[in-house]
């Protein structure tokens, strides 16, 4: 499973998995508690695998972060995202030490941090892109 199956669905807490297209959209499982959701075209839906993160010469995709975080933090949990904002700005800055903070809130901060610690804890730690994921897994 890829970022490219990773849905963050607005207005709904946490990730879910992309399981399977309907007719009026497509069925996702929360990766919090399993549950599984029907999301149709009236949600506003993002792909992690196409978020990125401004800085002042490009911007970063996800994937990067989360791997730049899985670095600093040995594979292990990063810190809360419900910390102080000084300490999510701080922790950002050691992360991704060229980011904008004039285009990039504590709240996105919040996100990337918390889904990294979701998908962690649920034994996803291979960031690569999904150009390569979809290659791997057609030898198979």
């Amino acid at each position: 499973m890829g970022l490219d199956k990773i849905l963050a669905i607005s207005g709904k807490p946490g990730l879910y998995e992309l399981k399977t297209q309907t007719r009026s959209g497509f069925l996702a499982e929360s990766l919090l508690d399993g549950k599984k959701l029907s999301v149709g075209i009236r949600h506003n839906v993002s792909v992690l695998s196409e978020i990125a993160i401004y800085t002042f010469t490009e911007e970063v995709p996800l994937r990067e972060i989360f791997k730049k975080i899985q670095e600093k933090e040995e594979g292990k949990q990063a810190i809360n995202h419900k910390e102080s904002k000084n300490k999510l700005e701080a922790y950002f800055s050691e992360v991704l030490p060229d980011y904008d903070e004039d285009r990039v809130y504590t709240s996105d901060i919040k996100k990337v941090i918390q889904w990294y610690n979701i998908l962690q804890s649920k034994g996803f730690t291979d960031f690569s892109d999904s150009e390569e994921d979809s290659a791997s897994g057609e030898e198979e």
